[in-house]
């Protein structure tokens, strides 16, 4: 139960103008369009993109994003905005519902309806405002200058007001709407579009459909397991997520380990320390050595990422 000083956050997500602004900034403006980028991947399930993919570049990291959210309060209230029957949006369902984000569905009226996104969303968070009056903060992932009323009109209720948006497709007057604004670009975790984007493997060939003499008699297949997370490596990847956004947030080459602890778990409720042998968190982050350095002498109960932090750790 979060504590009733606890910030609360609100986030919502244009995630049609994420998905284009970010697709636009790695190919060129107008390309999303151009490409007939909204229905690549139609032949991948969910969030997997083909390395040969022109989306494979342009992938929007979901976790970067949430996670910088969670780095203001709890968050209460978390969803996306989206034609979620296009591929270039269904790809990435699975990993916002991981993440308890409500999918909210846009039903186009014509080939590429712009402001449908737009109403809703504000629509949706000026009723939250006033129905949630314990909202501290609003994080709109956006950059539509139709915005700027809805970040000044959450200032003007009270809301500490946040933008996210990418480079180069974001309004200048929305960023000076907000109390602060960040580019996707430069949220911690964030892979440079320049990089070469992560090998995927190929799609597994169809197996031959074998004849059957009765469609009754045929058994379906079953959907193959998902491979098992190894918890280990999972508590290593967030608590180096957790320790990038602390870095990010304080000038403090040194972060305090009860601040830490309490980012991975709003990031992750389910992280325990207990459940992986460890006694205290300080035994946790002591077993992290080779990507945490704790302070020594005093003050005590300090810890800082190091230079070198590889995710495989």
């Amino acid at each position: 139960m979060a504590e009733p000083s606890e910030s609360r956050v609100a986030v919502y997500i244009d995630f049609d103008n994420i998905v284009i602004s970010r697709y636009d900034e790695v190919y060129g403006r107008g390309k999303f369009m151009s490409d007939k980028a909204r229905s690549i991947g139609a032949s991948r399930s969910d969030d997997t993109v083909a390395p040969s993919d022109p989306a494979a570049r342009a992938v929007v990291d979901v976790g970067a994003i949430l996670d910088y959210a969670t780095s203001f309060g709890s968050v209460v209230i978390s969803r996306a905005f989206a034609d979620w029957s296009a591929p270039a949006n269904s790809r990435y369902a699975r990993q916002l519902v991981d993440r308890a984000v409500d999918l909210t569905q846009l039903f186009p009226t014509a080939a590429y309806q712009k402001n449908g996104a737009d109403i809703r969303l504000s629509v949706d968070v000026v009723e939250d405002m006033f129905r949630l009056p314990e909202i501290t903060h609003v994080v709109i992932v956006a950059g539509d200058s139709d915005f700027i009323p809805l970040a000044q009109r959450c200032k003007r209720l009270g809301r500490y007001v946040v933008g996210i948006g990418v480079a180069g497709a974001t309004s200048k007057q929305l960023a000076a709407a907000c109390n602060e604004f960040k580019f996707y670009g430069e949220l911690p975790g964030v892979v440079p579009a320049s990089a070469k984007p992560p090998e995927l493997p190929p799609e597994p060939e169809p197996e031959p459909r074998k004849s059957t003499p009765s469609r009754r008699a045929s058994k379906p297949q079953d959907a193959p397991e998902p491979e098992p997370v190894d918890p280990k490596l999972s508590a290593s990847q967030l608590l180096v997520r957790a320790m990038r956004l602390g870095h990010d947030k304080s000038d403090e080459e040194w972060l305090s380990i009860g601040p830490v602890k309490n980012q991975m778990m709003r990031i992750d409720p389910s992280f325990n320390e207990k459940s992986l042998g460890f006694k205290s968190f300080s035994d946790f982050l002591k077993s992290r050595g080779s990507l945490v350095e704790i302070a020594k002498g005093t003050p005590a109960g300090r810890v800082k990422l190091r230079d070198t932090t590889p995710a495989e750790t």
